[in-house]
């Protein structure tokens, strides 16, 4: 049987930090975030989405964004960047001395008004203000959401997307991640985009973020790697989802992708039983369990290309 020609590596970014926390009811301390941070920082995680530059108003569970980065221990090798909505959360966020920052909108025009209450064109605009003020002089990569599907308009023509990523490569990003917001990519879904993407803007970092409402994430995950992707976003206990989009339920596991991965001798970096402990003091702090499969079923690893 012919094997698929799967990546030898990839790349994670974990998200849990902010897109994880910002779902939650409960506020959690800044000692405990700092300490978050750094678990999984020592659990060899090369990239960390710390926090998010949005305002207090809307997400209060990133109030704390200054203080957070500011408590952090840098880990040499690790790349911290952190979410900014606009040119002032970026002004912000630059104060703090993220590694890279990360910009996001929306495939879906209503979408867009509901997350950041402006149009998709009036965020393209505050873009390249954003890109005319950080000038070369630290990483900026872009999330384009319901890249797969929107809870309020349903379907996403995959041109729509390719426009925005064209927009974005144009002021100067290099790295343009995909999410399914809602969880309702599939995986010919996921492979048509991907090599369509990869054909198009070749020239591009193209990374995706999965969400497993309907089960399918590491389906997806699986389908990308197949497709040639191999930089993927991933939540420590599967925790998160956006407040302002109805149904968008958990993220994919950090804990699952690296069993599965390095089951598969794709290696990630990522040592699983340290990752496997965070998650158990991450459950302590929110006070309920997670959906991530391997933290309930444990984490031994199974022989690469062997059975149980």
């Amino acid at each position: 049987m012919e094997q698929w020609d799967y990546p030898s590596t990839v790349s994670l970014r974990e998200v849990g930090p902010r897109d994880g926390l910002q779902a939650e009811p409960v506020v959690l301390d800044t000692a405990y975030k700092v300490q978050l941070v750094d678990q999984l920082s020592a659990a060899g995680l090369p990239r960390i989405e710390v926090t998010s530059f949005v305002s207090p108003e809307w997400l209060p569970q990133m109030a704390d964004a200054e203080a957070v980065m500011a408590g952090i221990a840098r880990r040499p090798g690790t790349v911290y960047s952190v979410l900014v909505p606009n040119l002032r959360g970026a002004e912000r966020a630059l104060t703090t001395g993220p590694d890279e920052i990360t910009l996001f909108l929306s495939a879906s025009a209503t979408h867009n008004m509901k997350n950041v209450h402006r149009s998709i064109a009036e965020s393209l605009t505050g873009f390249r203000g954003i890109m005319e003020r950080v000038s070369g002089n630290i990483p900026v990569s872009a999330v384009i959401v319901t890249a797969f599907g929107c809870p309020y308009e349903g379907g996403v023509p995959e041109q729509n997307v390719l426009n925005l990523a064209r927009q974005l490569v144009d002021m100067g990003i290099a790295e343009i991640t995909l999410g399914d917001t809602v969880g309702v990519a599939h995986p010919r879904q996921v492979v048509n985009l991907v090599q369509r993407f990869q054909m198009v803007l070749p020239e591009v970092h193209l990374g995706l973020h999965f969400h497993d409402n309907r089960g399918t994430a590491l389906a997806n995950l699986l389908a990308a790697l197949a497709a040639g992707a191999s930089r993927f976003e991933t939540a420590l206990g599967g925790i998160g989802g956006s407040p302002f989009s109805p149904g968008a339920g958990g993220n994919l596991a950090t804990e699952d992708a690296v069993y599965l991965l390095e089951s598969m001798g794709v290696h990630t970096g990522v040592d699983l039983e340290k990752l496997i402990a965070t998650t158990g003091q991450l459950i302590g702090q929110l006070g309920h369990s997670v959906p991530s499969r391997v933290y309930l079923a444990g984490g031994r690893m199974v022989a690469k290309g062997g059975t149980q």
